[in-house]
C-alpha cells in the first residue's frame, strides 16, 4: 500500500509485471547519485535568494544569527525524524509514523497538510520567478513567466522518474557552484577593499560599523524569523528522500547529519560576504541581494549569471515540491484520502492525474500577481502560508516523537541514532515555534496570513470527519497498522 512521498512496498518497487487489476506502484529509478544532489539542493532554496533581502533590511547584520538559530532548531526536528524512520524500516515518510503513533486523523491531516505545503511554495516559486524575469524585462507582464514556468514544470515531470532526477541534479549543481563561487568573489572583494561605483566599500567592518550588528533594535531581530522561516521550508526532504536510498541506516543519519555544514555554509557564510560587500542599508528588500550585490558593484554581467543561477533555483524548488505533491496525492489516493482518478499511473509509471492536479493549483500564483502592488508583496503572503504550514509538520514529526519515547521506550534504547537532547529539546523547539508565531503577529502583512491559515484545517477537519466514517477508510488503516506491526516485530527479533 501507498502512502506519503514515494510510499511504497519496496519489493514491488521496480515489478512492472503485475495484472493490471492490481494497485500501481511507482518505479525506483532515483541513483544514489541523484538523491545526494537532491539532499544537497533542497538546503538552498527561493527563501534565501529571494527572502534574504527582506530578513537583511528588517534584522540588519542580526539575520545572520536569525538563520543559524532557525538551522539549529530545526535539525533536533530532523533527528527527531531520523530515529523516528529508523525505528520501523516500513516506515516511508512522516505521515506513516504520525498515523502509527498518533493515530489516522494525524496520517490524513500531515499528508494533504504536506501536500498544502508544497503547493503554496511552489506558488512562492513561481511569483518569484516572475520578479527575477524582471530584471531582465521590466516591462513584461507577470504572468506570462508564471504561467510559461507552470507549463514547463508539468513538461519536466511528466517524463520518468529518471528525468526529473536529472534535472534536478543538475539545478542542485548550479546553486552549488554558484553560492560556492559567490562566497570565494566576495571574499576577494572584502580582502582588496573593493569600491562599488556608489563609494560603498567592502569590509568585513560593514557588519558592525552602522548601529552595530542589532541596528534596528529586538523587534527589527524577531521581524527577520517572519521570512527567514520559509528559507528552510522542505528541510525534511533530506530525511525522506534519504529513506528511500539502498542503505537508509548509513545515508539517513549521513544526510541529517550534513544540515549543520549547509546551514553554515549556504546561509551564514554567504550573508555574511554578502553584508561585508554591500552595507546592509543599501541592500533592497524587494530584490535579491544575491544578484544586487554584484551590481551594486559594477559587475553588470555577473549579476545577469547571478539571476539566472537564483531563476534556476526557484525553478528547482518549484519542480521538487511539484513531483513531491504528486506522489503525495498518490499515495493517499490510494489510501482511500483522495479521489482515485488520481492514484493511476501512466505507462511511463508517473502519476500523470496527481502532477496535473497540482500543477492546476499553481495558477492561484496568476491571481496573486495581479491583486498585489508587488512581487514580494505576494511573496511575503504565500510564504508566511507556507512557513505556518510547514511548521504543523514540524510539530507533528515532535509530537510522533515523544509518543514514540513513552510507548516504545525500548526501541529508542536500541536506536544508533538517537536524537539529542530527546523530550527536553522537542519541547525547546516547540516553545521555540510558539515564540515564531508570535514573531508573525508584529507586522500587518505576516498577521494577515496568520489569520487565514487556520481555514485550511477547518476544511481538513470537515473532510476528515466525512472519510472517517467509512467503512472501507477503516480497514484500509488497519491494514496499513498491520504491515508495520509485522515489520516491527520483525525487527525487534
Amino acid at each position: 500500500m501507498t502512502r506519503g512521498i514515494l510510499r511504497v512496498r519496496p519489493r514491488e518497487y521496480t515489478d512492472l509485471t503485475k495484472p493490471s487489476g492490481e494497485d500501481p506502484h511507482l518505479s525506483r529509478q532515483l541513483s544514489n547519485r541523484h538523491i545526494q544532489l537532491i539532499a544537497i539542493g533542497g538546503a538552498i532554496g527561493t527563501g534565501l535568494f529571494m527572502g534574504s533581502g527582506k530578513t537583511i533590511s528588517l534584522a540588519g547584520p542580526s539575520v545572520i544569527f536569525v538563520y543559524m538559530i532557525i538551522g539549529f532548531m530545526l535539525f533536533f526536528v530532523m533527528r527527531a525524524m531520523g530515529e523516528l524512520l529508523l525505528s520501523n524500516m516500513a516506515y516511508k515518510s512522516f505521515s506513516d509514523f504520525a498515523a502509527d503513533l498518533l493515530g489516522p486523523w494525524a496520517g490524513f491531516f500531515t499528508g494533504w497538510t504536506y501536500w498544502f505545503c508544497w503547493i503554496v511554495t511552489g506558488i512562492a516559486d513561481v511569483i518569484a520567478i516572475s520578479g527575477y524575469f524582471k530584471y531582465w524585462w521590466p516591462g513584461l507582464a507577470a504572468w506570462i513567466p508564471a504561467l510559461l514556468t507552470i507549463a514547463a514544470l508539468l513538461l519536466l515531470n511528466l517524463p520518468t522518474v529518471r528525468a526529473f532526477g536529472e534535472t534536478e541534479f543538475w539545478f542542485a549543481l548550479i546553486k552549488i557552484v554558484a553560492i560556492v563561487s559567490l562566497i570565494i568573489v566576495g571574499i576577494v572583494m572584502v580582502v582588496s577593499g573593493f569600491t562599488a561605483p556608489n563609494g560603498a566599500t567592502s569590509g568585513i567592518d560593514n557588519l558592525w560599523n552602522d548601529g552595530g550588528m542589532f541596528p534596528t533594535g529586538f523587534m527589527g531581530f524577531v521581524a527577520g524569523f517572519q521570512i527567514a522561516v520559509f528559507a528552510f521550508v522542505g528541510i525534511e526532504l533530506v530525511g525522506t528522500t534519504a529513506a528511500e536510498a539502498k542503505d537508509p541506516e548509513k545515508n539517513l543519519p549521513k544526510a541529517i547529519n550534513s544540515i549543520p555544514i549547509r546551514v553554515l555554509l549556504f546561509y551564514v557564510v554567504a550573508l555574511t560576504v554578502i553584508i561585508a560587500v554591500t552595507p546592509w542599508r543599501e541592500i533592497s528588500a524587494d530584490k535579491s541581494p544575491f544578484v544586487a550585490m554584484f551590481t551594486l558593484a559594477g559587475l553588470g554581467i555577473a549579476a545577469s549569471v547571478i539571476n539566472f543561477v537564483v531563476l534556476t533555483s526557484a525553478a528547482s524548488s518549484a519542480n521538487s515540491g511539484i513531483y513531491s505533491t504528486s506522489r503525495m496525492v498518490f499515495g493517499l489516493a490510494q489510501e482511500g484520502d483522495a479521489p482515485r482518478a488520481l492514484g493511476k499511473l501512466n505507462s511511463r509509471k508517473v502519476p500523470a492525474n496527481a502532477l496535473m492536479f497540482s500543477c492546476i493549483f499553481l495558477l492561484a500564483s496568476l491571481i496573486l500577481l495581479f491583486s498585489g502592488d508587488s512581487v514580494i508583496e505576494a511573496f511575503t503572503v504565500v510564504t508566511t502560508i507556507s512557513a505556518l504550514l510547514f511548521m504543523f509538520v514540524w510539530t507533528i514529526i515532535l509530537a510522533s516523537y515523544m509518543v514514540y519515547r513513552k510507548r516504545r521506550p525500548h526501541l529508542h534504547e536500541a536506536s544508533k541514532f538517537k536524537m539529542p537532547g530527546g523530550i527536553v529539546m522537542c519541547w525547546v523547539v516547540l516553545a521555540f515555534f510558539v515564540f515564531i508565531l508570535w514573531a508573525l503577529t508584529t507586522k500587518d502583512d505576516t498577521l494577515q496570513a496568520l489569520v487565514v491559515t487556520p481555514i485550511w484545517f477547518v476544511v481538513l477537519g470537515i473532510a476528515w470527519a466525512i472519510i472517517r466514517r467509512r467503512p472501507a477508510h477503516r480497514a484500509r488503516y488497519d491494514a496499513f497498522k498491520s504491515e508495520l506491526d509485522a515489520s516491527r516485530q520483525n525487527g525487534e527479533k
